[in-house]
């Protein structure tokens, strides 16, 4: 159990220092980008995720992609994907959405029962549509302001508001529970890796387009929360607001149309949406 408990408070230390130094270098002079007054500190930040990712997190991933099977890619995705419709029901329920709760808590167990644990997506084969809510977004419909633009070491793009979340979402993440230690350990390193090896090719087209690629990054980002969040406040449920925006983060984009065939109950339907989603808790 120690493991457990030391694990969010390590986290939390994290935030708090994070925002500490926010808040020490808030001063930005008067040109300071209103969305952005911590841009110092932000671009320290994102330099020393950079270069995480490009000494560490990279290679592993590219290596992963070389050693593993497209269809034993496709099923950890797959895995990962089923647990995060569990919390996307939870946030559901929180912010009045009956329906996608209903259809949230369908495809978790459809897919748990009957998608030996998630590495089948059933769900999608019987068009059950796949939702994703988090607390951030669940905070922003009931009208909490999401504060300046913020980047967390190993947790990237975020804002204030989304950053006092990452405690709480990872207190209650199904990985974070594991035990033996080593067995989480080894879980969360393969949705790391896992995830990472789903946006090389977004990745590498980024470094070659963005001239600038912190603020590409930064717009980007905030753009497309704001509007996750903007639209789960104000549109009806009935309206398919999930159809275009709230695809699966986690896609295979190595795999090629004719390889996607034969795996149909396999691979995931849903697109990559963008490069930036909001910071999670590896």
């Amino acid at each position: 159990m120690t493991g457990l408990t030391a694990k969010p408070r390590l986290w939390l230390r994290w935030v708090a220092i994070a925002l500490a130094a926010l808040l020490v270098g808030c001063a930005t002079g008067p040109n300071a980008n209103p969305k952005d007054p911590f841009e110092p500190f932000n671009r320290s930040v994102s330099s020393f995720n950079d270069g995480l990712d490009r000494v560490v997190l990279k290679p592993v991933a590219t290596a992963y992609v070389a050693v593993t099977p497209t269809l034993f890619r496709a099923g950890v995705t797959n895995f990962f994907s089923n647990l995060s419709d569990a919390w996307t029901f939870v946030n559901s329920v929180l912010q009045l959405r009956p329906q996608k709760a209903l259809e949230s808590l369908m495809r978790f167990n459809v897919n748990t029962f009957f998608g030996l644990g998630g590495v089948l997506d059933i769900a999608s084969d019987m068009n059950i549509p796949k939702h994703n809510e988090d607390l951030g977004k669940t905070l922003g419909r009931w009208g909490v302001p999401s504060g300046p633009y913020v980047v967390l070491p190993l947790f990237g793009p975020s804002t204030v508001r989304d950053s006092f979340t990452i405690l709480t979402e990872s207190k209650y993440d199904p990985v974070s529970r594991i035990d033996p230690a080593r067995d989480r350990t080894a879980t969360t390193g393969l949705r790391v890796i896992n995830t990472r090896s789903n946006f090389l090719r977004l990745g590498n087209l980024l470094d070659d387009a963005a001239l600038d690629k912190y603020s590409f990054t930064r717009d980007a980002f905030l753009a497309k929360r704001n509007a996750d969040v903007a639209r789960s406040a104000n549109k009806p449920e009935s309206e398919d607001d999930d159809k275009d925006a709230d695809k699966d983060l986690y896609k295979e984009p190595d795999k090629e149309p004719e390889a996607a065939k034969p795996a149909a109950s396999t691979a995931s339907p849903q697109a990559t949406e963008n490069i930036v989603e909001p910071a999670k808790a590896p």
